[in-house]
């Protein structure tokens, strides 16, 4: 619905460079400052101006990307109240979410969503949650499960809606014969000096990982790096490593470990979100999707952990 030149402009805001925006849409630099020029032209404005080696937004840039946001939301808005007036559906529709969430929430969802509505094509896409919300201002994706880390946008970012969907309790993974198997309770501070394995740095279960022992008030020792939650269960069998792990996660049954439920105020635990466009939560195919999605988590922590996990059902994005 927006203009190709200012989703551009857009991207400059976010990327803070052409050769940056550049990278991100495969385009050349030149086409990008080709395009950002005729919208200057267009709008009869200057929209960046030199800062160093680099350029910078001026005002009149913030203005039309102040205005571009509003536009956008109203476009959501207007799609959610058409949609509401069918029964029918039709198109294609795409559910995104990081490897647990893909995992585990979202094929449920997606075949009742396909024998409820025939016409419609659902989609799901496995992504990392900074990803993830990348397909949804790209109008690439529907609606993202994501977990909250340190590079996704806030709860208060204008070019989203965002409702929290659940808390996923992490569990400290051990060798099956560790002392701390053998303690009524147990809080992550008492795996401070045990060697970590973790994911890969940069990946969001690194970071998971990190921030949780970080906020115990340690910072871990890093022994190996396995993005695999088996790879990292092998690793922990073998007496060599502990781990983290989402109560969501699953380990095979033939890895010797014991998950430990950590106590500590609050208990460590990952925060997974819905979220679609600003203005899209309305939309009664999310709904839909939303109310499976939700009743496939609360089934498998019922089965599982029943004592640890809160369902959010807030209703309406807010």
């Amino acid at each position: 619905m927006i203009d190709g030149k200012i989703k551009v402009l857009q991207m400059l805001d976010r990327y803070g460079s052409v050769s940056a925006v550049a990278a991100q849409m495969s385009y050349t630099p030149s086409a990008v400052s080709y395009q950002l020029r005729q919208l200057a032209e267009q709008l009869g404005v200057k929209l960046i101006e030199p800062a160093g080696r680099g350029v910078k937004l001026t005002a009149a840039a913030r203005t039309v990307l102040r205005h571009t946001a509003l536009m956008q939301t109203q476009w959501e808005q207007m799609r959610s109240e058409l949609a509401a007036t069918s029964e029918d559906f039709s198109g294609l529709f795409t559910l995104c979410g990081f490897s647990t969430a893909a995992t585990h929430l979202l094929p449920h969802a997606t075949v009742t969503l396909r024998d409820r509505h025939p016409g419609l094509r659902v989609r799901v896409v496995e992504a990392e949650p900074v990803h993830c919300f990348e397909l949804l201002e790209a109008e690439e994706a529907d609606l993202a499960l994501v977990m909250v880390t340190a590079d996704t946008p806030s709860q208060g970012d204008e070019r989203f809606d965002q409702q929290l969907l659940l808390d996923d309790p992490l569990d400290l993974v051990v060798p099956a014969n560790h002392p701390l198997t053998q303690r009524e309770k147990v809080t992550l501070a008492d795996a401070a000096l045990e060697p970590w394995s973790i994911g890969t740095p940069g990946g969001a279960y690194h970071k998971l990982t990190v921030a949780a022992c970080v906020a115990a008030g340690f910072t871990p020792i890093i022994a190996h790096q396995a993005d695999e939650w088996e790879t990292g269960a092998a690793l922990v069998a073998q007496g060599l490593a502990v781990m983290l792990m989402p109560r969501l996660g699953g380990i095979h049954t033939r890895w010797p470990v014991t998950r430990i439920r950590l106590s500590g105020e609050p208990a460590p635990a990952r925060r997974i979100m819905a979220a679609t466009r600003k203005g899209g939560g309305d939309h009664p195919l999310v709904a839909q999707a939303l109310d499976l999605i939700k009743a496939s988590a609360s089934n498998l922590f019922a089965d599982d952990f029943p004592p640890f996990a809160r369902l959010h059902d807030q209703g309406a994005f807010e």
